[in-house]
């Protein structure tokens, strides 16, 4: 007997193609692997960790295992009230409950992270290809660039509170000026690896020099360069968390430095459990960005995982 096309669950295209009734099954079917290693790979560590406290190779009170800092969220989001210094749309002075006093936090950090690395990301590219498309300009400025950027992020932090004061500018500047520099001269290096063959086949074609840069070497250069976006998102995090830290405003890298000032190992890994998957989720979005954006770059090159 001939199956049905609703047995199947697809059905046939005018072409006589097979076609599944369930428009994203197939890319569905693409991220069911990922996320099954993903979970995979997360067990795994858990498992080791808890492993270690059963066998008491790990102290608890310094160490405490998963289930112990996960498993009374509500107790540990309480030390979120950090955030109450916000007044949620009531136009009261009422602490936020301990869920949204967590929701704000991770928004607070979230929101200096992202603010900070567009900022970045948009100034170094105008930055690395006016230094290579106006020569003069390149030798004003790339030797100071040159100069700055090995110089350490948290040496910034007093000039962003002199300029700044306290609240979000200050931690939005320290992951502008931390990520500056070496994007600055990550488009530098993108700009001078470009295949030589694509200038000469512009210049052949009669292409101006701000043809040659919007239609050949930019399009060239965007494959590193979101790369070069991903991996500077990490490094925004630890940059905003070191300032929220020193108290420039409330967010993640107060929390952690509350723990720490109470002695609450619990918390400590409870907040880098969030940090971890807010991260994590960020990264997978500009994945997906990229993979919009490069849709002319064959799967696998110019990306990371």
């Amino acid at each position: 007997m001939q199956q049905s096309a609703a047995e199947s669950g697809s059905v046939e295209s005018g072409a006589g193609v097979p076609v599944s009734r369930f428009p994203g099954s197939e890319r569905i079917k693409k991220l069911l692997p990922g996320i099954g290693w993903t979970f995979l790979s997360v067990g795994l560590f858990t498992l080791i960790w808890e492993f270690a406290w059963f066998m008491g190779w790990a102290d608890p009170k310094l160490l405490p295992p998963p289930h112990v800092f996960m498993g009374d969220l509500p107790s540990q989001a309480k030390n979120f009230n950090t955030a109450q210094r916000w007044q949620i749309g009531t136009g009261t002075s009422d602490a936020p409950s301990p869920g949204m006093a967590v929701l704000i936090t991770i928004f607070s950090s979230t929101y200096r992270v992202m603010l900070g690395l567009l900022c970045a990301a948009v100034v170094s590219i105008a930055t690395g290809i006016a230094i290579r498309y106006w020569s003069l300009f390149g030798k004003l400025t790339l030797p100071t660039i040159t100069l700055l950027a090995p110089v350490s992020p948290i040496a910034w932090l007093p000039v962003a509170i002199f300029l700044f004061g306290i609240g979000d500018a200050p931690a939005i500047f320290m992951v502008f000026i931390a990520l500056f520099f070496t994007m600055t001269l990550a488009t530098i290096t993108q700009i001078d690896s470009v295949n030589v063959n694509y200038l000469n086949v512009a210049r052949t074609m009669g292409a101006s020099k701000l043809q040659t840069y919007t239609r050949v070497v930019l399009p060239a250069i965007l494959p590193g360069l979101l790369v070069v976006l991903r991996l500077n998102l990490f490094g925004a995090w630890m940059v905003v968390l070191i300032a929220e830290a020193t108290g420039v405003g409330y967010g993640l890298g107060q929390v952690i430095m509350l723990a720490r000032n109470t002695f609450n190992p619990g918390l400590v890994f409870f907040t880098i459990v969030l940090i971890g998957i807010t991260g994590f989720l960020f990264d997978y979005a500009l994945r997906l960005l990229q993979s919009k954006i490069l849709y002319w770059v064959p799967k696998g090159q110019g990306s990371l995982g």
